[in-house]
């Protein structure tokens, strides 16, 4: 996980998405941003 300096430099959105991120290393997260499904970095 994220440092707690770290993650004051991300959006309440993509803090949540690296606390999930860091729970599933291995997975493919597909996050939905409105309408739409979206991978971020190495996905």
């Amino acid at each position: 996980m994220t440092s707690t300096k770290e993650s004051a430099a991300h959006t309440p959105m993509m803090q949540q998405y690296l606390g999930i991120k860091a729970q599933n290393p291995d997975m493919l997260l597909f996050y939905r941003m409105g309408d739409f499904y979206e991978l971020f970095f190495d996905d």
